[in-house]
């Protein structure tokens, strides 16, 4: 029996966690439960607040799951995306009570970290979001230190095949600089987590 493409496999899950199976968040949790957690933890740097963010994504996705397009991208994506905003979303709310408190440091300081911990939380995303060749190069070259040749050798392809696949993921992972900082709501008809 042939493996399920990705597009065909979220679909899938769109319309079992559409029925209510448990079994499909379950699933769903066991494949992607990591990548939200990490994506929470880059942008909060608390164990407690990602584990909380990765509770509040899947309860997202259980209660919202015809929110999922699958014409603007995979579920990870959406999975993924969703971890981000909130994180960030939460960062801004936590920087914002403590500046508050505290009453030092400019407002343009807590933007400023806001900023850059969303872009860091944008590039996770970016990676995590591309397509798996390139993520393996990527993987492979910056990671594990090897060069375009050792990556080629590593993933069996050739030299340019190697290069094309770094220059893409590397011109993605520049667009998490150059993007403006989204809106404070998750993607899908104005709901929000």
């Amino acid at each position: 029996m042939a493996k399920d493409t990705p597009l065909r496999w979220d679909r899938r899950m769109q319309q079992r966690l559409a029925r209510g199976e448990a079994a499909a968040l379950g699933e769903l949790y066991d494949r992607f439960a990591s990548l939200v957690h990490s994506l929470a933890h880059r942008v909060l740097d608390d164990d407690e607040a990602a584990d909380r963010i990765t509770r509040e994504v899947f309860g997202y996705v259980w209660e919202n799951p015809d929110v999922f397009d699958p014409k603007q991208g995979s579920m990870r994506s959406w999975i993924a995306k969703l971890a981000r905003v909130q994180a960030v979303n939460r960062l801004r709310q936590l920087e914002t009570a403590a500046h508050r408190a505290s009453g030092e440091g400019s407002t343009e300081e807590l933007e400023q970290r806001i900023r850059e911990a969303s872009a860091a939380a944008r590039a996770d995303y970016i990676v995590t979001s591309m397509p798996a060749p390139l993520r393996a190069a990527l993987d492979l070259a910056y990671f594990q230190r090897r060069d375009y040749r050792q990556t080629a050798a590593d993933l069996g392809v050739t030299e340019d095949e190697a290069r094309r696949r770094l220059r893409l993921g590397l011109q993605l992972l520049s667009s998490a600089n150059t993007r403006p900082l989204e809106g404070s709501s998750p993607p899908g008809n104005g709901r929000s987590l």
